[in-house]
């Protein structure tokens, strides 16, 4: 999309952007808009105080809003079909009493974690966190001790993936506004993920979290879910059908460099083939496919599945319109000539493009709460700068995940996550500020640091 002659001078625009993200989180915070509503509100308001057109207003924005959706929506999507097909067969069970029976007692944590960082590709922060509420009941009872000391792992591992490994919303969204390869942030993003999970969850509980005692109460189980499944399929089969996206996305990635590279011919069917059955879209559906044939046609009636995967789907259509509403808003940002002034006034500073991405991404995950909407903001508001600074693809991917580190730190009384953990594991808020607030900040700043380290490599 194309940006306007900004209409104002920058001090201007900076102001106008200063004073539609104070509204955004006025309305957000303290009138409990729904964030989806508050972000078109403000993204039509922001046009119009900017000079755009009030005619060009509704195109540009929608524009904005579809672009974003394109790729978020179909992402998110299949995630989380995958996810639940492997919830209901029993895979997420398998994969932890696999592990746990592996790793053993001493090593139950790590292997909680493990198993959640592998459920976590494909599921949400909230559903595998409640899809792992009767596992880490029955280790924690197993073993004794604080059921911090296998909640907390867990916990952690389902929020590295979440914040930065596609095809979750919110790197999904980021990598798009700043023209990042989501493949390329998919495969660095595991890395970064698990590196930043043992150093800033794993070490942190099994040092000091963990022995804040809280005691095991597992009265927020409600029974509605069965923890035994009939005939679940076996750990290597979860284990290939989690890896298989992974590999297909890999193979891309290298045959797509190695072309770049002149090191193979710029034409060939097979290696056009390869390419095209790594785009990540492309990949998740045949993962998709695979584990609808392999894990429910065995199982269940045809609609039965049909059900199964419907069911997943309505849970993430909220996050998804208030991710695409996030988009609409960067791309008013950019339009209007705001992103531009804010990437000058940031270089006039002297704070490093990346640097920038943390601090603004922080301050808005403080101010509102929301991971998904701090990515989508941030990403929008340095788009501008991002462009004219002409990083690599792996500092565009490195700028991914500062943004993402940035959204992660601070959880707080404003963070739905942070009411979930307190919840499901019986901590007050004291406690929970204790442990699930610090345990955020530690693993966003490790993401931080390893985001440094990736774009001084870039």
């Amino acid at each position: 999309m194309d940006t306007m002659d900004p209409v104002y001078g920058s001090g201007t625009l900076l102001l106008i952007a200063a004073i539609a993200v104070a509204v955004l989180l006025v309305l957000i915070i303290a009138l409990r808009m729904h964030a989806f509503v508050a972000l078109v509100l403000v993204s039509f308001g922001t046009a119009i105080a900017a000079g755009v057109p009030l005619a060009d207003v509704p195109a540009i924005s929608i524009a904005a809003f579809g672009s974003t959706l394109g790729t978020v929506a179909l992402l998110v999507g299949l995630g989380v079909m995958i996810g639940r097909l492997l919830e209901v067969t029993g895979g997420a069970q398998v994969l932890a009493d696999t592990l746990v029976s592996r790793f053993g007692e001493k090593r139950a944590p790590l292997a909680l974690g493990v198993a959640a960082l592998l459920f976590g590709l494909p599921i949400f922060f909230d559903a595998g966190l409640v899809v792992f509420l009767p596992i880490i009941f029955a280790v924690a009872k197993r073993f004794g001790g604080s059921v911090l000391m296998y909640a907390l792992p867990a916990a952690g591992a389902f929020a590295a993936m979440h914040a930065i490994v596609p095809p979750h919303p919110g790197p999904v969204t980021a990598a798009t506004e700043i023209g990042a390869s989501i493949g390329l942030t998919l495969l660095v993003g595991v890395v970064v993920a698990v590196v930043a999970w043992f150093v800033g969850v794993y070490v942190v509980t099994t040092a000091w979290l963990g022995k804040v005692h809280v005691p095991v109460d597992d009265s927020v189980l409600t029974g509605g879910r069965d923890a035994e499944h009939d005939n679940p399929p076996s750990f290597g089969h979860v284990l290939g059908i989690l890896l298989l996206p992974l590999v297909l996305i890999g193979a891309n990635t290298v045959l797509t460099t190695l072309r770049t590279n002149e090191s193979i011919s710029a034409e060939g069917g097979l290696v056009d083939a390869v390419i095209f059955v790594g785009q990540t879209p492309v990949a998740l559906l045949i993962a998709l496919l695979v584990a609808t044939y392999t894990l429910a046609i065995k199982r269940y009636p045809r609609g039965e599945i049909e059900s199964m995967l419907n069911d997943a789907l309505g849970p993430i259509c909220a996050i998804i319109l208030i991710t695409g509403a996030g988009g609409m808003f960067g791309g008013v940002l950019r339009y209007s000539g705001i992103g531009a002034a804010l990437s000058d006034s940031l270089s006039d500073l002297g704070l490093p493009l990346i640097v920038s991405a943390f601090v603004i991404a922080t301050i808005l995950r403080v101010a509102q709460g929301s991971a998904t909407v701090a990515l989508t903001t941030t990403a929008g508001l340095i788009s501008a700068g991002v462009a004219d600074a002409d990083p690599s693809s792996l500092q565009l991917v490195a700028l991914v995940l500062a943004i993402a580190a940035g959204a992660t730190v601070l959880s707080h009384v404003n963070d739905s996550g942070f009411w979930l953990v307190g919840r499901f594991f019986g901590m007050d808020v004291k406690t929970t500020l204790r442990t699930w607030t610090v345990l955020e900040t530690t693993l966003g700043l490790s993401i931080f640091v390893l985001a440094l380290g990736v774009w001084a490599v870039g």
